[in-house]
């Protein structure tokens, strides 16, 4: 578990991988402005959580109370990336009370749906794993190039968001199966109960090859009043190429909400 920094807190849900070391740089910048809070999907090595099949997507709200406890935080504000933000969202409308704002980062709105490439990923995670590890550096190329002005720095974040990725490694099956579990899911109650201040943050249209991002602006439609801010030069992990920028953002938003 990842826990660091003083003032308002702050606990960042990671995406479908499930590890919040992935996410290390933007947390470390983080914690140069406020206490920022993240952990291991529950199910995955590290998590300290057996994943109870019985409760399907509300083992991530009975893990959440875990980590409200285990810090001693009271109230906080949830930020959660891609997947992570279906978590947020869920365990403010169920937990009002604890969450003292939103975040949104390149999350999929209710309802999207797995593209072809997914699905078949998602049929069969241990036999689509090759093709998935050797593609993901041409996915996300478009975006390195696009944040970075020089074949070196590219280079130097892809050798370092790498060994992160080997250092913290995914398991494919349980992947999928958080995939399979959100489509079943019925969020639209959610919405409703939300009242906090929420923000949300994509890439710029075309540079986010894993949830587009006027998918995740749907949220400014089905939350009245939430803020949207896009990061320039960025798609889908624009947290990890712009840390200080997606820092700063994020903890002006909390903090300017008097939270």
């Amino acid at each position: 578990m990842f826990d660091q920094g003083k003032g308002t807190s702050l606990i960042v849900i990671p995406g479908v991988q499930g590890r919040w070391e992935w996410m290390k740089p933007a947390l470390t910048e983080l914690a140069k402005r406020c206490r920022v809070m993240s952990y291991t999907l529950c199910g995955d090595i590290g998590s300290d959580m057996k994943f109870d099949s019985a409760l399907g997507f509300d083992n991530f709200v009975r893990q959440l109370d875990q980590v409200f406890d285990r810090t001693g935080v009271t109230r906080a504000a949830l930020c959660g990336v891609s997947y992570g933000g279906l978590i947020a969202l869920h365990y403010a409308a169920l937990r009002p009370e604890k969450v003292t704002s939103l975040v949104f980062v390149s999350s999929p709105a209710p309802g999207w749906v797995p593209n072809s490439r997914q699905q078949r990923y998602l049929a069969h995670p241990w036999r689509s794993t090759p093709a998935f590890v050797m593609t993901s550096p041409l996915r996300l190329w478009p975006e390195i190039k696009a944040a970075y002005d020089t074949t070196r720095e590219r280079l130097a974040f892809s050798l370092r968001h790498g060994l992160r990725v080997m250092s913290a490694p995914a398991i494919p099956p349980r992947m999928a199966k958080r995939v399979t579990m959100q489509q079943r899911v019925d969020f639209t109650p959610d919405f409703e109960r939300i009242k906090v201040p929420t923000l949300i943050v994509t890439g710029e249209d075309g540079l986010d090859q894993i949830v587009p991002a006027e998918v995740t602006r749907e949220y400014r439609q089905l939350i009245p009043g939430a803020r949207y801010v896009q990061i320039k030069r960025s798609g889908h992990i624009g947290l990890l190429t712009h840390p200080a920028q997606f820092a700063d953002i994020v903890t002006g938003f909390i903090n300017g909400n008097g939270h």
